[in-house]
């Protein structure tokens, strides 16, 4: 397991007592040198690197200002399946609030990405560093977003010298989630801003989102989501009403028109 920079927790303790391998750990906030677990099984050697949780703003300036090390095996460092762990953010949320792909060492032949949600298991190469990235996501559903909603699987790590083979194994057992936006305006045959009973009509696709731009009227979701209370785990956040800012600036300059 892999761990963050700062203080002392439970599995510190664990590692202590013998019952986790924890890996990852640094005790600078000034650099970073990460040096490998050496594996060996038969003629196959893995050098297994890892990063614990780091505020991703820090973690990022460490690599801008090469205050970040990976240290190589001693012998016969091209003979080494080298294998990274890493729990940041992978998606750009910010300026400096991810750690780019291309921040990675470029000797790396499999990158296991950890923090975020959505699961896209499956190795992907990247073409600049010549590594290949595996997000496993995770196992269960921790929020409503649409990336929570892709079917969730684990992956079965096989290595033999330098060559790979990820095998992905469904997860049988997650709480079944679906998302979907619905746009009022895209179904005139159902919906009109002069139908009267649009609660109704939604009821049948209980969604998430629902955009009522257009000139539709919302109604009340405690009501709508009560009914819900015994079939789904989370009636209060079903249902949401969005509206495209668009759509309001055109309402209103018709309205100033007007005036």
């Amino acid at each position: 397991m892999a761990l963050e920079a700062d203080g002392l927790c439970a599995i510190d303790l664990l590692s202590c007592a013998g019952l986790i391998n924890h890996f990852g750990r640094s005790r600078s906030v000034e650099k970073l040198e990460i040096s490998p677990v050496l594996l060996q099984k038969g003629n196959t050697r893995i050098a297994l690197y890892g990063i614990g949780s780091i505020p991703d703003e820090r973690l990022y300036r460490m690599f801008i200002n090469n205050q970040v090390t990976m240290l190589r095996p001693r012998e016969d460092e091209d003979g080494w399946f080298n294998l990274f762990v890493i729990h940041q953010n992978r998606s750009k949320h910010g300026a400096t609030n991810y750690i780019p792909e291309q921040f990675l060492d470029d000797f790396l032949d499999l990158v296991v990405w950890g923090h975020e949600h959505e699961c896209k298991i499956a190795p992907v190469r990247n073409e600049q560093q010549l590594f290949y990235v595996t997000q496993p996501g995770s196992s269960v559903i921790t929020s409503l977003s649409p990336g929570e909603a892709v079917k969730k699987h684990i992956g079965l790590l096989r290595v033999k010298g330098k060559k790979m083979n990820l095998q992905k194994i469904p997860l049988q057992t997650v709480r079944q989630f679906f998302i979907q936006d619905v746009t009022l305006s895209e179904h005139p045959d159902l919906f009109s801003p002069e139908q009267p009973n649009v609660m109704l009509k939604v009821m049948a696709f209980c969604q998430e989102k629902v955009d009522y731009s257009g000139g539709f009227e919302v109604f009340n979701t405690m009501r709508f989501c009560q009914k819900f209370v015994d079939r789904v785990a989370n009636p209060k956040d079903i249902l949401h009403f969005i509206r495209h800012r668009e759509a309001k600036d055109s309402l209103k300059g018709k309205s100033h028109t007007s005036s």
